[in-house]
């Protein structure tokens, strides 16, 4: 799949904005993702070339980063945390009643497209797990009602 030509003028934009820079991969992922919401297929092309690397190694990058996505996300991201302080105070089971009231898996996002809900391997606060955050709100102490809460709040 190419990319529209609306696309190639951004790339070239954003590209642009980052040549001189040494080790501008992540960067200009980042910038990408907050332009277009997503890094689509047909950009990873475009970025290896202009980079003189391999379309693998770009591909490789989007992958392994969990905050990289590779399709658009809903309007508000929910982020539960994973890590072991908030897996004590029942975070495992927060987050599998949250996926299952709202029918997606771990990055999937709600048929309304409200809410994309992602994993976190920790919000920095462990005294006060589970946490969660809402786009760029961070929230402590959720419980399945406080997740309701935050849930209806985002459209869900």
């Amino acid at each position: 799949m190419s990319a529209s030509q609306a696309t190639k003028d951004t790339m070239a934009r954003i590209l642009a904005a980052h040549d001189g820079l040494e080790g501008p991969l992540l960067p200009i992922l980042h910038a990408v993702q907050a332009e277009l919401g997503f890094i689509p297929e047909d950009v990873q092309p475009i970025i290896a070339a202009h980079l003189n690397i391999s379309k693998a190694e770009v591909h490789g990058v989007v992958t392994f980063y969990h905050d990289f996505r590779d399709a658009p996300a809903g309007r508000h991201i929910v982020k539960i945390c994973r890590a072991e302080a908030c897996q004590a105070m029942g975070a495992n089971g927060l987050a599998d009643a949250t996926l299952a009231k709202l029918g997606v898996q771990w990055h999937g996002t709600t048929a309304n497209g409200a809410v994309t809900v992602e994993p976190v391997y920790c919000l920095g606060l462990c005294a006060c797990g589970p946490a969660a955050m809402v786009d760029d709100r961070v929230v402590g102490r959720v419980d399945g009602a406080k997740m309701d809460e935050l849930l209806a709040e985002a459209g869900a």
